[in-house]
């Protein structure tokens, strides 16, 4: 395989397109949104040759990554030709299924059709398509071009083959794969999500401060972000939207904390937005 498609030019998309360009592959980022897509391009970028500046990629890498990433916003331009295809856009179902239905008519019968989901089913996805076998959840992890690990979700038809498949491409990012059973939140998201609703909630009490809540965690238990900073990168609307779909697939303990709540509809969404648990310029 030599072509990769991803769908979804956001924060997550273009950094998985990145880590594939800089491993080699020929790749098509592509949104149907053309203002998204003009940003993530120059985010990609400016990521290259920083990159380049400081010698983690070599000027081959770079020659490459830059020659061969292409920006396009007609879906089927983008992955008729591709042996994967990853998806990466907002962790809603039914925007999900949309595409892998449009994804199954587009693609050669043996490409492979991955979603990078933190948290949903990747085997009612796959029943939407012709391919259940070839369907899987890949989930990266933000900042894409820093974070080794990739969660590999097995959806209850997906084959041996497909599962063999996407953990040997994690080694040729340069990244380790984890093998994990469909089961709602994974493994990652399932205990971050309880962590992160739990600073909130301590925030929300007043027990301490959003900023010696998080430097509790990083300093006692070692963690090398803490739970409001990593919520504020990841955004407050995608970890709202996940916590919705735990507490309704598992119950009560993953209710989302009101402030949370609060947060979001204000307009608070952490990083992205420039001010959400911290402010940021």
């Amino acid at each position: 395989m030599e072509r990769v498609t991803v769908v979804g030019s956001g924060l997550m998309g273009k950094g998985i397109a990145y880590s594939c360009a800089i491993s080699g592959y020929t790749v098509y980022l592509n949104d149907i949104n053309e203002e998204v897509l003009h940003r993530a391009e120059k985010d990609i970028t400016h990521l290259l040759e920083n990159s380049l500046e400081k010698g983690y990629l070599s000027e081959e890498a770079y020659q490459h990554a830059t020659a061969n990433i292409h920006y396009e916003v007609d879906l089927e331009t983008a992955a008729k030709g591709s042996g994967l295809v990853i998806e990466a856009v907002l962790e809603k179902m039914d925007l999900k299924i949309d595409i892998f239905k449009k994804l199954d008519k587009i693609c050669k019968p043996d490409t492979i059709l991955a979603t990078n989901t933190s948290t949903m089913s990747p085997t009612e996805i796959g029943a939407q398509t012709s391919r259940p076998d070839r369907v899987v959840a890949m989930h990266f992890f933000n900042p894409v071009h820093k974070m080794k690990l990739i969660e590999v979700i097995r959806g209850l038809e997906t084959s041996d083959e497909t599962v063999a498949f996407v953990k040997e491409l994690a080694s040729y990012l340069n990244k380790e794969a984890v093998e994990v059973n469909e089961f709602p939140g994974f493994v990652t998201s399932r205990m971050n999500c309880l962590i992160g609703n739990e600073a909130m909630n301590m925030l929300m009490e007043g027990v301490a401060s959003a900023e010696d809540i998080d430097k509790a965690l990083k300093l006692g238990l070692n963690h090398p972000m803490g739970p409001l900073e990593l919520a504020d990168l990841v955004g407050l609307d995608t970890r709202l939207r996940n916590m919705e779909y735990l507490y309704e697939t598992l119950g009560e303990k993953y209710r989302p904390c009101p402030l949370l709540v609060k947060y979001v509809k204000a307009g608070r969404l952490g990083k992205k937005s420039g001010k959400g648990f911290f402010e940021y310029r």
